[in-house]
């Protein structure tokens, strides 16, 4: 009876625990959206951490584009030349990049390289008690350190998207063209003529938009919940990266579902 009570005493505290994490969560999300005039209020704030984020995230993922846009080219050519429709090869590169490849990797290789550094940041700041000496002045670390972040974040995401697109399909050019033999005026005829803008370019934006205000809450909630020690920041970093990649992954079925089901 004793270990019955002890029992569900310690799956009452978890689910409490869980509970308050969770709403703290909301109300957190719910703040941080409320803080879009951040832009305006605090634009220097924001530009700094625009340039941060994605400055040195920048490289990553050009190297990351170049290489992986090469081996769609190379594995459409090879699928493709079955079928005789090795022109085709263009377009596959392209869809796959703008649609679903470069909204998930780019935001996925953000949370490794830059939300970790945002969860580290905040989780030092905590641990240092900078946030609790902001308050003391009268100063809401939510508009001051987390809302330039989100927001940030949100805006360099897809911009990386984008460069991270450019790239891949310039990389599929150099192995389908230069190595493969591929026309080049097929290779860029095929791909103009089936890349929508609004179907395609568009709605991969809106998903990189999403993933990255995803991440970049994560990684602030994350390291405003860290325990102020060493062990603790990097736990915060370590359940940055894994949830993020989770949580894209399942945002990226449901905005796929709902934006190209009928398209």
């Amino acid at each position: 009876m004793n270990r019955l009570m002890v029992f569900l005493a310690g799956v009452g505290a978890a689910s409490r625990d869980k509970v308050q994490a969770l709403g703290f969560a909301t109300r957190m999300l719910i703040s941080l959206l409320g803080y879009f005039g951040v832009w305006w209020k605090r634009g220097r704030l924001v530009l700094q951490q625009i340039h941060f984020l994605g400055n040195h995230s920048l490289v990553l993922m050009v190297v990351a584009g170049l290489f992986i846009g090469a081996v769609l080219a190379m594995q459409a050519f090879y699928s493709l030349s079955r079928l005789g429709s090795e022109s085709m090869v263009g377009l596959l590169v392209a869809l796959a990049l703008v649609r679903e490849l470069s909204p998930v990797i780019v935001a996925i290789l953000f949370a490794g390289r830059a939300g970790t550094s945002m969860t580290a940041e905040i989780g030092l700041m905590k641990a240092g008690e900078q946030l609790a000496a902001m308050e003391m002045m009268g100063v809401d670390p939510a508009s001051r350190v987390y809302a330039p972040r989100f927001w940030a974040a949100g805006f360099v995401v897809p911009l990386l998207s984008a460069i991270f697109s450019l790239v891949g399909v310039y990389g599929g050019y150099l192995v389908a063209v230069g190595w493969l033999g591929v026309e080049e005026s097929s290779f860029w005829t095929v791909m103009h003529d089936g890349v929508s803008f609004y179907e395609d370019i568009f709605k991969g934006l809106i998903k990189s938009v999403v993933f990255g205000l995803a991440v970049s809450f994560l990684a602030v909630y994350e390291g405003a919940m860290a325990h102020p020690t060493p062990e603790g920041v990097a736990k915060a970093t370590t359940r940055t990266v894994v949830k993020s990649a989770l949580v894209v992954l399942g945002l990226d079925f449901v905005l796929t579902a709902l934006m190209f089901a009928q398209g």
